[in-house]
């Protein structure tokens, strides 16, 4: 017998309020599943770190997007930022909410974690995946580059950049909550999503209970 498993989590599109925010929707969805009541607007304005771009001496000069978001998710001519810039802002919130010492959940960086493992220890445990790939599937393409705010380092953007939740798989397609253009919950073909998963550097993220001790491998 396949193997399926697809998560019914309410679908959020970011087309219209936050044209580069597809990491923050995905993070509200998978926060919302797990029974937080926040909205895209609460998470970006008191959690996501954003810095602006800047230009010195015809010099254009930006954060690294694996430390802050690179403009704001209101601006469609904004970039984005990478996983462990969605872990800050989800270990911030859970921190924020917590009524005790410690925070029941903790956000986890995945990237590199191979697919089969996202989808063992997560998805067949009822916890979806924040997960980042290309646009549509699409091929990636260098994109802008600018300088990073130490002065020093170079840094080129790898455009076709989106980010989805990773809520199901079956036997030849995973299946996404993609908060862009209306999609909804798609399938799109494993072989293609993994290539284009590497395109964007294997990133992912997710969150669990810190009780649930199966997955303190990823926390050593």
């Amino acid at each position: 017998m396949s193997k399926k498993k697809i998560l019914q989590i309410p679908w959020i599109d970011q087309t219209r309020a936050w044209p580069t925010g597809c990491e923050s929707v995905s993070a509200v969805m998978l926060l919302r599943h797990l029974g937080f009541d926040i909205s895209v607007d609460d998470f970006i304005r008191n959690y996501l770190p954003c810095r602006p771009f800047s230009e010195k001496e015809g010099v254009l000069t930006g954060p690294d997007p694996a430390i802050a978001f690179a403009g704001s998710p209101y601006d469609p001519d904004a970039m984005g930022c990478y996983a462990a810039v969605i872990v800050k802002a989800l270990t911030s919130f859970f921190l924020d909410v917590s009524s005790g010492p410690e925070p029941v959940w903790q956000a986890e960086d995945l990237t590199g974690v191979p697919m089969e493992e996202l989808c063992s220890r997560y998805l067949d445990r009822g916890l979806p995946v924040i997960f980042w790939t290309c646009t549509k599937m699409k091929e990636p393409v260098a994109g802008p580059s600018w300088m990073l705010e130490d002065g020093r380092t170079w840094f080129t953007w790898i455009s076709n950049e989106h980010c989805m939740l990773l809520v199901g798989y079956d036997e030849q397609n995973y299946y996404f909550n993609d908060p862009q253009a209306g999609n909804g919950c798609i399938a799109y073909p494993k072989g293609l999503t993994e290539v284009r998963h590497r395109d964007q550097y294997q990133m992912a993220a997710a969150a669990f209970r810190k009780e649930h001790r199966e997955y303190a491998h990823y926390c050593q």
